[in-house]
């Protein structure tokens, strides 16, 4: 059997009533974190540019659309999903799955095919853990190959989840949902180079993203015939982007116990996933040298892993002109937060501060293989010759917080931007049993929003 019939099949399996209490539980902690992020990121800049694009070229419906959350417009399945998860990814402060962000492609795609085509409650957890589950096989297995290369994860591998959520939603068949797997192994795509430019391409990828799996599966449903072996095959998915062979048996092993929803971890700051630990480790060295002044500090030494230091953006020392730079620059976000502390979006705005520009130049990244992922290690030469060292040591575990770590999280974000509190409430209550509500509920949620400067 290929991998695609494969997967597929575990994906028509998945159920609601039979999946295990801490995967049910993750999935739905996962599903707060997307909304309640998003609420949070109604004053970001980068959904009005999606919207007028997807109402260009998708139009505007009075009735049996679906809805651009935050501006109340309705359009296509597609449009939608274009605009909401540039909207869920504003703050960057998204899930992530190893190195893929699938919640801010899965969730608004889901969000909006249950709205303009009736979808029931029912399969908004099963789908979304769909797309989790089989995006998160390949992003485990070669987002080591893929990601140096130059490759974003986010959009080789989660074309592959949003085919697999939204044929989830539609019911579709174990073979036609191996064709839209199929499919989306071909559609696959995405590169880095806007992380190390500074600019905004990334904010729309995941958008395009979830675009294409539900192209993918429309067109599964509509009758496609598509390659069977397109992630095993000697031109397959595995083989052209991660340049190595395809482990089938190893693969097919984890789908059902080895589940990748429990690699999703969550972001305390709006910064890359990768700078959430320097950050951390910044705020602890930052106590330990209270009361030093930032002109006593000669030389910053960061150590981190080749994985993280060698992503496109990281070792950034500007100038800066956009948060798309800023918030991907360790030097920066160390700068910023060993001199003013927790970083907020605002902070990441700030391209002509003196002090942090000056004490980026004295800011080193070094790359370190004895430096487990996820770990970073900042010393700090003083002069006087004396120094000050933090060892940051931090796993999946760290930032894998339970539904009430994350329902305090959104709402500290929320505060940014004056979220009412009465809407993580409502949107809380959605959460808790979502089958027991409508997709009015989220919809609300959005249309609460106090009306902010970038809505247009």
């Amino acid at each position: 059997m290929s991998l695609s019939k494969t997967i597929a099949e575990f994906i028509v399996s998945l159920n609601a009533a039979t999946l295990p209490a801490d995967v049910l539980e993750k999935a739905k902690t996962c599903l707060l974190n997307s909304y309640g992020i998003g609420l949070g990121c109604r004053n970001t800049p980068y959904a009005p540019v999606a919207r007028r694009a997807a109402l260009a070229m998708n139009g505007e419906r009075s009735k049996n659309g679906a809805t651009l959350l935050g501006d109340g417009r309705r359009t296509t399945v597609a449009g939608a999903a274009l605009a909401n998860s540039a909207l869920f990814h504003g703050r960057a402060q998204e899930d992530t799955c190893g190195a893929a962000h699938f919640g801010a492609i899965l969730v608004p795609l889901l969000t909006a095919m249950i709205e303009a085509d009736g979808y029931p409650m029912s399969r908004l957890i099963p789908a979304l853990l769909a797309g989790y589950e089989a995006g998160g096989v390949f992003e485990d297995a070669y987002a080591g190959n893929t990601t140096p290369g130059g490759l974003r994860a986010s959009t080789v591998y989660g074309t592959v989840a949003a085919a697999a959520g939204a044929a989830k939603m539609m019911d579709l068949s174990s073979e036609q949902t191996a064709a839209a797997l199929s499919n989306a192994a071909s559609f696959a795509g995405g590169i880095l180079q806007s992380f190390a430019d500074g600019t905004d391409e990334w904010r729309y990828q995941v958008g395009v993203v979830g675009q294409t799996g539900y192209t993918a599966a429309q067109l599964a449903l509509a009758g496609s015939v598509s390659a069977p072996h397109a992630f095993e095959g000697s031109a397959g998915f595995v083989k052209v982007f991660a340049r190595t062979q395809c482990n089938v048996a190893e693969l097919v092993a984890g789908l059902g116990k080895k589940w990748a929803i429990h690699r999703v971890t969550f972001k305390p700051y709006p910064v890359c996933a990768f700078n959430q630990t320097p950050v951390t480790a910044a705020l602890a060295l930052r106590e330990k040298m209270a009361g030093i002044v930032p002109a006593r500090m000669r030389r910053v030494r960061v150590r981190m892993n080749p994985y993280e230091t060698g992503y496109a953006g990281m070792d950034s020392k500007g100038p800066f002109n956009s948060i798309s730079g800023t918030l991907m620059s360790i030097p920066f976000c160390i700068a910023n937060t060993l001199l003013y502390g927790v970083p907020d979006l605002n902070a990441m705005t700030i391209y002509d501060d003196a002090q942090v520009n000056e004490l980026i130049t004295r800011i080193d990244l070094v790359t370190d293989a004895g430096v487990n992922k996820l770990c970073c290690v900042i010393e700090v030469e003083l002069d006087g010759g004396k120094s000050i060292a933090h060892d940051q040591q931090m796993t999946t575990a760290d930032y894998a917080y339970s539904r009430s770590g994350v329902s305090a999280l959104i709402r500290r974000v929320g505060s940014e931007s004056n979220v009412p509190e009465s809407v993580y409430q409502r949107l809380e209550r959605f959460v808790d049993d979502p089958e027991r509500h409508d997709i009015g509920e989220v919809l609300a949620c959005f249309a609460a929003l106090p009306i902010g400067a970038a809505s247009n």
